[in-house]
């Protein structure tokens, strides 16, 4: 398989790895503790880099605002609701929720940039929606217990959340798209997205309702699995991602990337000792093959 294709498989990878690292701190901290955290250091870490490599100057007003309403949307709301569907449903029924972001994207692609829905598209975002169905509603043998496998609360709500996630996700890429194609640093645009996010979560902890602080202390281990989950995600699976696609075909790259809901499947099993329920093999599996028709 040629390197681009490996570097697409490899951000996948990073990205099913976080889901497994971050369960625990995002279950410690609450999901928008954790996050404001999280997008805290990813923010110090590409200023530091945007600062050094001098691509700030390629910052204009016009591309700012976009970007800036896309972090908003996608990374302060999008992933809030992640982090907070992953404390509900665990990192498997998560990852399969958020794997939704591709279909959604596709139809307001075409709703609102007017892109052109194909028949394998209809038909991927068709197999997307009935593989996360199935392994939302038969992932899961009775004779799994591990914690990651229990659902917090109302299974409804957890869905909604993670259906919000992805919405958001893709809202964020819609507005982010035309800017990108413009030719900007990823790097520079990455700072504007996770730094505004970054903002609204350290003013939102400020207020005065309990669900949103922090429900244990940022102790060291903490913040250090909660640093490596920024770096795993972004320092390393963007890079990774943005590498695919320099040499890549985005279709193959875009499907590739893609397939952390089977990934992480093997590692649940590696993690917990229990083997995931063939529905969860079988949604997932149809996830990806609905994700390639997509893209074709």
């Amino acid at each position: 398989m040629p390197i681009h294709e490996l570097a697409a498989l490899g951000a996948a990878t990073c990205w099913a790895l976080t889901g497994l690292i971050s369960a625990g701190p995002a279950g410690h901290l609450g999901a928008p503790a954790f996050n404001r955290a999280r997008q805290v250091f990813v923010t110090g870490l590409l200023a530091c880099y945007v600062l050094l490599m001098g691509v700030w100057r390629e910052l204009d007003m016009g591309s700012a605002g976009p970007l800036l309403l896309s972090g908003l949307i996608g990374i302060f709301v999008g992933d809030t609701l992640l982090f907070e569907t992953l404390n509900r449903l665990g990192p498997r029924r998560s990852g399969i929720l958020f794997a939704l972001n591709a279909p959604i994207t596709a139809l307001l692609g075409w709703l609102v940039l007017g892109e052109t829905l194909s028949a394998f598209a209809v038909t991927g975002i068709l197999l997307t929606a009935s593989g996360v169905l199935l392994a939302i509603v038969f992932g899961k043998r009775r004779a799994q217990m591990h914690q990651w496998e229990t659902i917090k609360g109302p299974l409804s709500i957890g869905v909604l959340l993670g259906i919000g996630a992805a919405t958001g996700q893709a809202i964020g890429s819609i507005l982010a798209r035309p800017v990108m194609a413009t030719g900007i640093d990823p790097f520079l645009a990455s700072l504007l997205r996770v730094g505004v996010a970054a903002f609204c979560l350290s003013i939102l902890i400020q207020l005065p309702i309990p669900s949103i602080k922090p429900k244990g202390p940022l102790t060291l281990k903490v913040a250090a699995m909660t640093a490596l989950t920024g770096i795993l995600a972004l320092a390393i699976g963007m890079t990774l991602l943005l590498f695919a696609l320099s040499g890549g075909k985005v279709g193959i790259v875009s499907t590739l990337s893609a397939t952390s809901p089977v990934m992480i499947l093997p590692m649940l099993w590696l993690k917990t000792g229990e083997r995931p329920a063939g529905g969860a093999w079988a949604g997932a599996v149809l996830v990806v093959i609905g994700m390639g028709l997509i893209f074709m």
